[in-house]
């Protein structure tokens, strides 16, 4: 069982998942956190925070979309179940520049 999980480890584990979709599919959050920490609840839960904002900066990037209900939103400001996917062209926060 692990307990300790690099950023590192948990984007690489994002962007590998998402690879390996193809384009118009995405990954749940969920499955991202479950392939790194296992099957223990208690363990993938703690992940799903570090996920999120990793799924942020990512998308801040340009290099992936946050989905909900299918759409990309601004990574910055959306709310509840969301979904990451490959990144779509003029998404919202996509340009964003710090």
């Amino acid at each position: 069982m692990k307990t300790s999980i690099s950023h590192e480890q948990l984007q690489s584990t994002l962007l590998d998942l998402l690879a390996a979709l193809p384009a118009g599919k995405s990954v749940d959050p969920t499955e991202v956190a479950r392939a790194v920490a296992g099957g223990d609840e208690k363990i993938w839960r703690l992940q799903m925070v570090p996920i999120r904002a990793i799924a942020v900066r990512l998308a801040e990037e340009g290099k992936v979309s946050i989905l909900r209900k299918g759409k990309p939103v601004d990574p910055r400001d959306f709310k509840g179940v969301y979904r990451i996917g490959h990144p779509v062209a003029d998404a919202p926060g996509s340009d964003i520049v710090e």
